[in-house]
């Protein structure tokens, strides 16, 4: 329950954001929140990662696809106590908000903007993030901790 309820909160704040955004921001408009650090800048991304597979959305829908059941696999196969339930929910919710706006925008709204990387969006956060604490996890075990 508490997997599909990070991933449910997870996937809504990302949306959220993105709704408010892609209707009250003009494309390529930029909003500095600190002055060339940090900025809200409206991108639509037809692409992946870095702009990667620019306008393959079928290929990248059919990819998001198979890592979404990629993580419901695993989901079920541990135990719901189990440390990785939460980077998994963050994985869930993170591939779902960016496979929602491919499906249904035919881009992924994107906003954060460092100045110093692309831009990206919560979902890209929290796939990040996901992937970060299951590494993490990974080599705590390999180590033997």
């Amino acid at each position: 329950m508490q997997f599909f309820l990070i991933t449910f909160f997870v996937f809504a704040f990302d949306q959220l954001l993105k709704f408010f955004v892609n209707n009250f921001m003009r494309v390529n408009e930029t909003i500095p929140i600190i002055e060339n650090v940090l900025h809200l800048t409206y991108v639509q991304n037809k692409g992946a990662a870095f702009g990667l597979f620019w306008g393959r959305s079928a290929f990248l829908l059919i990819i998001g696809v198979f890592v979404i059941g990629a993580i419901l696999h695993y989901h079920n196969k541990i135990s719901l106590n189990d440390y990785l339930q939460i980077p998994l929910a963050f994985l869930l919710g993170g591939s779902l908000g960016n496979m929602f706006d491919r499906i249904f925008r035919s881009y992924v709204v994107d906003f954060i903007d460092f100045r110093v990387w692309p831009v990206f969006n919560l979902a890209d956060i929290m796939i990040n993030l996901g992937v970060f604490l299951v590494l993490i996890k990974l080599i705590q075990d390999w180590r033997g901790n």
